[in-house]
């Protein structure tokens, strides 16, 4: 005899759930800056500005996390982990590094300043009034910038867009934390 089914049939992971995969599916993919061993021809040109592109946009969600942290103090606690999680995106993708000497002088601040300061807001960078319009800022920035690198897995080698993958499913998980989050 079959059992019924339950009345309260949840909708969606568990917060706990998702905070135990994330950073497990993170170690299982290998979070590195290395290459994939495949020839160098054009497409890893592609890879490498594909790479380029993925530490600037991590780099520019750091900024977004640090102006609200900076903004709204009281949710800093709530942010912290999230952040550190996109520091080591910057990095797993090739930011957060010192500048090559042949960088130009006229560039934004070091990247290395910028990914591990813990609170330098971009200038830029406009928090809303309030903690729950300013979470919402965030999930939204997090959400595009997670579909962004889904569309761009098939253009891009192996070990990058496992890399992608990873980080987009991480940033999958931000969202709903953000949004559905009690923390």
């Amino acid at each position: 005899m079959p059992f019924p089914s339950s009345p309260r049939a949840r909708s969606g992971p568990r917060r706990r759930s998702l905070l135990a995969v994330a950073p497990a599916a993170l170690a299982l993919t290998g979070c590195t800056g290395g290459d994939s061993g495949g020839p160098a021809d054009e497409g890893s040109s592609a890879a490498d500005r594909a790479r380029a592109r993925a530490a600037r946009d991590s780099e520019g969600l750091l900024e977004r996390y640090d102006a609200v942290i900076a903004a709204r103090p009281g949710l800093a606690g709530r942010l912290r982990p999230l952040r550190e999680e996109v520091v080591r995106h910057a990095r797993a993708f090739g930011g957060g590094r010192k500048p090559s000497p042949s960088a130009s002088p006229s560039a934004s601040p070091s990247v290395t300043s910028s990914v591990t300061s813990s609170a330098s807001p971009a200038p830029s960078a406009t928090v809303p009034g309030n903690d729950k319009d300013a979470l919402a800022g965030l999930a939204a920035a997090e959400r595009e910038l997670a579909d962004r690198r889904a569309k761009a897995l098939g253009g891009v080698p192996g070990e990058l867009a496992r890399l992608l993958a990873s980080v987009a499913a991480a940033g999958a998980a931000h969202v709903y934390l953000l949004t559905e989050g009690d923390a």
